[in-house]
């Protein structure tokens, strides 16, 4: 068994707004060395731990993780509409250990997933990939949320599973860092945003192209006018990639939630994938990782602090 582990940022204003002049190349730089680490890596299966953004699970069933035996792709902001490639035997192994390990986890026979999945794979695999995956829902953004405690807790279990498998594992968490996009809240929504909320699966392209207008339209607001969104912030970035990266993970069972909104912005709770990814690799490997590439941009005009993580093979 050897474990390879990367986390990076996602956001759905990649191409659509251009941040400051050789920023965008910075990034495709580092992201092409991690393509390159993975291909030599060459993984047998790919779990990808993500986030949804009301786009695939909805408040008529809010579980705190789920893994899919099945995924299809929706198909937003520029990804392909498609069924991902996934290993059902794989997907049912992490299952049965999640449960095994206490860990209440949901599965799936028929996951929808947007771009908080499917941008990384895209990013990491290019178009019309078929290499075997996993997908694995953290949620992020459906209040209540659990503790950071369970967060870690639930990768462990995974990693103690990915540990007998004897395979070449890439886990891939994709989220964070820093940022605050106009997600709405069930608290004091409409009547007609509550019922998108709770069941929103039959959203027309037309609907889909406004949502789309209005986050664009909100993200220049934000670069321009400075109004609107919360900053992002550097040192709470830092924080966390600090905290993962240099063997210090037990840390995040100290993180409240209220804390990590007020710090990271309301969508800072996508790092749940990263803290979940790295604590899957340290377990299955018994020690913590040695850090092959760490890089970070605070990319305003994406809203987002933009971070990616590399570790090296165990």
């Amino acid at each position: 068994m050897t474990v390879l582990a990367c986390a990076m940022s996602h956001s759905p204003l990649i191409g659509e707004i251009e941040p400051p002049p050789g920023v965008l190349g910075e990034i495709d730089a580092a992201v092409t060395q991690v393509r390159e680490a993975i291909e030599a890596f060459d993984p047998d299966v790919t779990v990808i731990l993500g986030p949804d953004h009301f786009n695939g699970v909805f408040y008529d069933m809010m579980p705190p993780f789920c893994i899919g035996s099945a995924a299809q792709s929706i198909g937003d902001w520029g990804t392909q509409e498609r069924a991902l490639p996934v290993d059902a035997d794989h997907a049912g192994r992490l299952v049965r250990a999640s449960l095994e390990a206490d860990i209440d986890v949901a599965q799936s026979e028929r996951m929808y997933v947007d771009h908080g999945m499917t941008q990384t794979l895209e990013m990491l695999f290019g178009a019309d990939y078929e290499r075997p995956v996993v997908p694995v829902f953290v949620n992020a953004v459906g209040l209540p949320l659990g503790p950071m405690r369970r967060v870690r807790a639930f990768g462990e279990a995974m990693g103690r599973e990915i540990a007998t498998w004897g395979e070449r594992v890439l886990v891939v968490g994709s989220g964070g860092l820093s940022h605050d996009p106009p997600v709405p809240k069930l608290a004091g929504a409409s009547p007609e945003v509550r019922e998108r909320l709770i069941d929103g699966r039959e959203y027309t392209p037309e609907q889909r192209t406004e949502r789309q207008r209005r986050v664009i339209e909100a993200a220049r607001t934000q670069v321009n006018e400075g109004v609107g969104q919360q900053p992002l912030n550097e040192d709470f970035d830092r924080l966390v990639l600090d905290t993962l990266l240099e063997g210090s993970i037990e840390d995040v069972d100290l993180w409240a939630n209220d804390w990590m909104a007020a710090e990271g912005g309301g969508s800072a709770h996508e790092i749940r994938t990263w803290v979940a990814t790295f604590a899957a690799a340290r377990v299955a490997a018994g020690r913590t990782p040695k850090v092959a590439g760490r890089w970070y941009w605070p990319v305003h005009a994406w809203g987002t602090g933009f971070g990616i993580a590399l570790t090296e093979p165990i």
